[in-house]
């Protein structure tokens, strides 16, 4: 594993450089990866050219140097074999309902400050994406954030893609796969923004997140951000000109192939 450096996080033009700083919190960087996935079974470990998706993902998140590790989270025997296998490091968590959840379990085992959960499916994620969802985490203005890039109003029917609405200072009002706002004049001047499922969170939010139940948005619209929401937990959504690759079905896996087949980092 490597270890951390520091950054001058409040630096606009250098933010992504590496400074010194008197005191830089420990960040963790954890890729939750469930094996089973109704849609596209065994995913993580399926290949995109010459390397499974988990690999890309762990690859690629290793570009950021805010991270001062990189974890793979699974309760699957499977994926920690391929893991070993590929010189990354992983950790057996018991089976949970969201993977914010196995989260929390890496949290109780390990002594990171910030944990960064980066979608064991997003095999397109860059640096960048990190760097910003840490930015308002490092500057003491959040406890939980996450990422949005806008889309076009046919892409916001698809409900494979879950959309934001965030209110003026950039905190989310609502997830959905549903294509939100309604357009209830058909102005077509409504935007529309996709959520890219990257997290970060201090201990704090994460440990109370793990403490409440599962909600009843949260379970109708099998989005676990809406945990946070209906409790009252503010998420910070920073925009992204980045879009990703989240892979749920076969069309996702190929797009995700030409993407980083054509040199996409």
């Amino acid at each position: 594993m490597r270890s951390l450096k520091c950054c001058n996080v409040w630096d606009n033009a250098g933010f992504g450089e590496v400074l010194e700083m008197r005191k830089q919190p420990k960040i963790l960087g954890v890729i939750p990866a469930r094996l089973e996935s109704q849609r596209l079974p065994g995913k993580v470990l399926l290949k995109i050219g010459p390397k499974s998706m988990i690999q890309w993902v762990y690859e690629r998140a290793r570009q950021s140097p805010l991270l001062a590790d990189i974890v793979v989270a699974t309760d699957s025997e499977k994926v920690l074999e391929h893991c070993a296998d590929q010189g990354i490091p992983a950790i057996h968590t018991r089976q949970h309902a969201s993977g914010s959840d196995r989260l929390h379990e890496v949290m109780e085992r390990s002594g990171a400050d910030i944990y960064v959960n980066i979608q064991g499916d997003e095999p397109t994620v860059r640096a960048d994406h990190i760097e910003l969802l840490l930015r308002p985490l490092l500057a003491g203005e959040s406890e939980v954030t996450t990422l949005k890039v806008s889309i076009d109003e046919a892409a916001a029917q698809n409900p494979n893609i879950v959309k934001v609405v965030t209110d003026n200072l950039g905190r989310a009002l609502y997830f959905s796969r549903l294509p939100v706002p309604f357009d209830r004049d058909g102005s077509g001047a409504i935007r529309f923004y996709k959520h890219i499922g990257l997290y970060g969170y201090r201990r704090a939010a994460l440990d109370l997140f793990h403490g409440l139940p599962q909600s009843p948005l949260e379970l109708a619209e099998k989005l676990e951000q809406l945990r946070f929401l209906e409790n009252g937990i503010s998420v910070r959504v920073v925009e992204t000109s980045y879009d990703t690759v989240g892979v749920d079905t076969a069309e996702d896996l190929a797009l995700a192939a030409k993407m980083l087949g054509a040199g996409s980092d």
